[in-house]
């Protein structure tokens, strides 16, 4: 049990990648925090962690909205007094061609994707730094490196957060508090579900491995560079695509 003690935030933890992560890290100990949105099914999630065990409880928030991540970090802070990890994983697409993009799909999915780990891990680190340890891990993607057509904002979030993620590194270093990101490749998931037949027969035959992942893949290296075994790495990005992108 790697992580008895110890306090995990994991945003956009309701559904999908996000649960994936959080039921591996209270799978092996922690204490984790799901924060999300559809308070009704980050409930469910909660519900069926503690069924099993687990160790749970649920937060509502919008990571774009700096008082809402306030209070989200209050609230953990208050609950368990530590916040040793956080991965922000929240995130959503608006995708089309970037010529008949809107305005508000830019700024909809920037607000989210990037500005919420960003104000999650300004605030996260500020009670980071008084522990002098800490673990974030920001959640990136394959088209973050690469591009895609029809998802310029997606993937200008994701670009970006892979920036965020070196600088932040390099600021909280001096206080024990190791970044570091993950770029996921095609992982199988409500989000991946959405996109045409055609899309994910592409992104097969490009993917080395000759098929998709599955959320638990994600899981297995967020445990990893949340562990003490990781203690050594920061400001990198681990790619998990199945040989997408090398």
């Amino acid at each position: 049990m790697k992580f008895n003690g110890k306090t995990a935030l994991i945003t956009g933890s309701a559904r999908g990648i996000g649960k994936a992560i959080a039921e591996r890290l209270a799978s092996q100990g922690a204490r984790v925090v799901i924060s999300d949105v559809l308070m009704d099914v980050a409930e469910k999630t909660v519900q069926e962690f503690k069924d099993k065990g687990y160790k749970a409880f649920a937060i509502k928030a919008d990571v774009s909205n700096s008082d809402d991540v306030k209070n989200l970090i209050r609230e953990t802070a208050a609950k368990y007094q530590t916040l040793d990890i956080v991965v922000n994983n929240a995130g959503i697409t608006r995708d089309t061609l970037m010529i008949r993009m809107s305005e508000d799909d830019w700024n909809k999915v920037i607000d989210i994707n990037l500005k919420g780990a960003f104000l999650v891990t300004q605030a996260a680190a500020k009670v980071m730094m008084k522990q002098r340890s800490g673990r974030i891990v920001n959640i990136s993607s394959v088209v973050g490196q690469m591009g895609n057509a029809g998802q310029a904002n997606y993937s200008a979030s994701k670009a970006g957060l892979i920036g965020l993620t070196k600088s932040s590194a390099r600021e909280l270093a001096g206080r024990g508090i190791t970044v570091n990101a993950i770029a996921p490749g095609f992982i199988e998931s409500e989000m991946t579900d959405n996109l045409p037949e055609e899309v994910r027969n592409e992104f097969m035959k490009s993917t080395a491995l000759k098929r998709f992942g599955k959320p638990e893949d994600i899981a297995a290296a967020a445990a990893f560079l949340v562990s003490d075994d990781a203690s050594y790495i920061t400001g990198q990005v681990l790619a998990v695509n199945g040989g997408l992108l090398m």
